[in-house]
């Protein structure tokens, strides 16, 4: 008799903002593949001579600056958000982390041990992209592929137009949505361009076609850039007050050319511009961490005041929203 077992999984953290630490999780997290998409020689090369020396100890400060008393704030909200969900399915569920603990591999392997035989994946990224969803999809089938007993898995496909994932972020948006608000930012992950083409089944498509995003065609069922404003679009659509709007793509790594605009120039510019309350939300992102809490929540601020901008806003992740937590639940099969 088959028994499931639902995996929730996110990118991960390190196991503490001890450079030593952070300089461990980022050497998983940029030797893998799907990150940096280059043959595995040229990439231990680039990471150890030119990223490792140098990249930790900016991040581990930045990682010193948001950690909480019970430790990484992703995976501390990925446990209660797997909590709250365990209390509403009749499954178990565990949370897993692509880079880091705790593991897909430990995950796996206890489930095994109490005759789980059907593993639901869900890759908490609503957007599909190769450093995300695609590794996590390919790490989770090697995996199980390993283990001594057999288990089937399957995957929840990206949620970035599903309608209670959408309510959700309309809920979180509308309540910082006063009436002195001048703009609202979507701020979403960056990504190289050559991702978008790798990823692009037809080859001929993203970011060669005018108006690829717009244009109807098979390469936006992994086109994340085609994704991300079809999210905008949907909020947007929704939102009760209307407010001028815009998105950007933040995070970047490398020279190579990355979608644009850049989040932190962008976020520049419309401070030139008077905008004197911006808002900000990062519908890439389902439970805050260092990109939302450091990367936007601090840095993001201090631009824009250095600027001239007055009053800057971050509106949370989703986080343990219930409408969030009720989406979960229905990606698990279960009505409502």
């Amino acid at each position: 008799m088959s028994k499931r077992g639902v995996l929730l999984v996110n990118l991960g953290s390190p196991k503490s903002p001890k450079l030593s630490d952070v300089k461990k999780y980022l050497n998983e997290f940029l030797m893998d593949p799907f990150v940096l998409d280059m043959p595995w020689l040229k990439r231990r090369w680039v990471v150890s001579l030119f990223i490792l020396p140098f990249r930790p100890k900016k991040t581990a400060a930045a990682y010193e600056e948001i950690w909480q008393t019970d430790g990484s704030p992703l995976i501390s909200m990925g446990q209660r958000v797997t909590t709250l969900l365990s209390q509403k399915v009749s499954c178990p569920v565990q949370l897993a982390m692509r880079y880091g603990d705790p593991s897909i591999h430990s995950g796996l392997r206890e489930w095994v041990a109490e005759g789980v035989t059907d593993v639901l994946v869900i890759p908490l990224y609503p957007h599909y992209a190769m450093s995300s969803y695609k590794t996590v999809v390919e790490k989770v089938k090697t995996e199980a592929a390993n283990l001594s007993q057999s288990i089937t898995v399957s995957f929840i496909n990206p949620f970035f137009d599903d309608p209670d994932y959408i309510r959700a972020l309309v809920d979180t948006v509308e309540s910082r949505l006063g009436p002195d608000v001048d703009h609202l930012l979507f701020s979403y992950h960056g990504l190289p361009e050559r991702h978008l083409k790798k990823t692009d089944p037809t080859g001929s498509h993203c970011l060669v076609q005018s108006n690829c995003c717009n244009t109807p065609s098979k390469a936006h069922e992994t086109c994340y850039r085609h994704q991300v404003f079809s999210t905008t679009n949907r909020v947007v659509e929704r939102l009760k007050r209307k407010v001028p709007w815009s998105v950007s793509f933040q995070s970047r790594l490398g020279r190579d050319p990355w979608l644009k605009p850049s989040t932190e120039e962008h976020i520049s510019a419309l401070a030139r511009q008077g905008i004197k309350h911006l808002v900000v939300v990062s519908p890439s992102f389902v439970a805050d961490c260092l990109e939302t809490i450091e990367e936007l929540g601090i840095r993001g601020k201090e631009i824009f005041k250095s600027q001239g901008g007055e009053v800057y806003t971050l509106v949370p992740c989703l986080n343990d929203h219930p409408i969030w937590i009720d989406a979960l639940v229905k990606f698990c099969g279960y009505k409502l």
